[in-house]
């Protein structure tokens, strides 16, 4: 499978976290295009005029958390590749979200190597 050609979208309203995510996928050569969102309403948007391949979704976020723009997310496509990206405190809402559809999710503060395998993983699922 091609990586190389794929289009990531990165939803997170911490600029920080938005820049530490887009050096992990590029430094494991993961997209070819990364969009960012600075909260669920644009992801949501991004989602619907960019149709990217996998998108990372912040939990908590400002006008529409990441559970709300998972929900938009999966009506508009119920295939969407979605990992959530949450705190360590945060288990329920990773269980509600995996409920809704969510592919997998990945925790803050990053470990940059399991951040790489679990994005390469959730691009490999049909």
């Amino acid at each position: 499978m091609n990586h190389s050609a794929k289009k990531i979208l990165v939803v997170d309203d911490a600029s920080f976290m938005r820049v530490v995510l887009k050096d992990i996928i590029k430094g494991n050569g993961l997209a070819s295009e990364i969009i960012e969102a600075v909260d669920g309403v644009e992801g949501v948007k991004a989602y619907q005029t960019q149709k990217p391949d996998l998108v990372t979704m912040d939990v908590n976020m400002p006008r529409a958390d990441g559970i709300q723009a998972l929900r938009a997310i999966m009506k508009i496509d119920p295939a969407a590749k979605v990992i959530m990206v949450t705190s360590v405190e945060q288990k329920q809402i990773v269980q509600d979200a995996m409920k809704l559809g969510a592919r997998d999710y990945i925790v803050k503060p990053f470990d940059r190597g399991n951040v790489g395998l679990v994005l390469n993983k959730v691009l490999r699922q049909r």
